[in-house]
């Protein structure tokens, strides 16, 4: 993979983050937020190919070469907007676009839907709302998340003999990679540790969430949008399902379907270049 960015650590007030940096200096400014799990390395095939933007690609809290929360901190989904705004503000950003995949693209919507004047265009790929449960299961959830909190131990996370293993995994892991794209990933998301490699996420991030909105609060982010929004749906993604299928119908965003996986932008070459093509004359719009 040749170099193509800038590896950079950003001080933000309450954690430090890494991020990739892509294109020239004046480019349009882009935060780029990656999926559950993933890194900044997600973007590693499509950013060259996005044109006159500045694109910082960030390592989540909890993901890749970004610290890890605090103890007794949690990784509700909405406080992910926070450490993007603050991204922004490093950056003296106040107004920026937004590229998210998966877990990424619905950060970007809870943000662009809770402060419509900051953020310029969303550009979203195979995600859109989070997963949402209703009043009556939130004393539930709230019961297993709490439970799970007790055990939860960074020692209990996977160790692989050899990098290739660990390759392997990821490529069978939440939304399947192709080989190529799983090695990009753990290139970025692999440690070295007694025994061989395991990954630098933070295992309080496999834990069940402790609250989640109610599609109704989904939906209020949604509209609350109030840019230009342009939405890629994977023909073998994860929003294939009736449900999710019906549910797009209903956005007010437009809608590019291409083939490909959920890592559409990252498996090959052809796909990311598909994703560019979108995304390419969105940003220029």
């Amino acid at each position: 993979m040749s170099v193509t960015f800038e590896e950079i650590r950003l001080s933000l007030p309450h954690i430090e983050v890494a991020a990739h940096l892509y294109g020239p200096e004046d480019g349009q400014p882009v935060i780029a937020l990656h999926g559950w799990l993933d890194n900044a390395a997600t973007f590693s095939r499509l950013a060259p190919l996005l044109e006159g933007v500045r694109i910082v690609a960030l390592d989540l809290p909890g993901h890749g070469h970004s610290d890890h929360r605090p103890l007794g901190a949690a990784y509700n989904i909405w406080d992910y907007a926070h450490d993007v705004l603050q991204t922004a503000e490093q950056f003296g950003w106040k107004r920026f676009s937004l590229l998210g995949h998966s877990m990424g693209a619905i950060v970007s919507v809870l943000l662009a839907g809770a402060m419509p004047d900051r953020v310029e265009r969303l550009a979203l790929i195979d995600g859109v709302i989070p997963y949402t449960g209703e009043a009556e299961t939130a004393p539930q959830k709230l019961g297993e998340s709490l439970q799970k909190l007790l055990v939860v131990d960074d020692k209990r996370k996977p160790v692989y003999a050899s990098f290739e293993q660990a390759v392997a995994a990821r490529m069978k892991g939440v939304g399947a990679v192709s080989h190529e794209a799983a090695e990009r990933l753990a290139q970025r998301g692999l440690m070295p540790v007694p025994g061989g490699y395991t990954w630098r996420t933070d295992a309080r991030l496999m834990l069940p969430s402790s609250m989640r909105l109610t599609r109704a609060h989904a939906w209020a982010f949604v509209h609350g949008v109030a840019c230009p929004a342009s939405l890629v749906l994977a023909e073998q993604g994860l929003l294939t399902q009736p449900a999710m299928l019906e549910l797009t119908q209903a956005l007010p965003f437009v809608l590019h379907r291409l083939p490909g996986g959920h890592h559409l932008h990252l498996d090959d070459q052809v796909g990311a270049e598909a994703v560019a093509a979108v995304f390419n004359p969105f940003f220029a719009g």
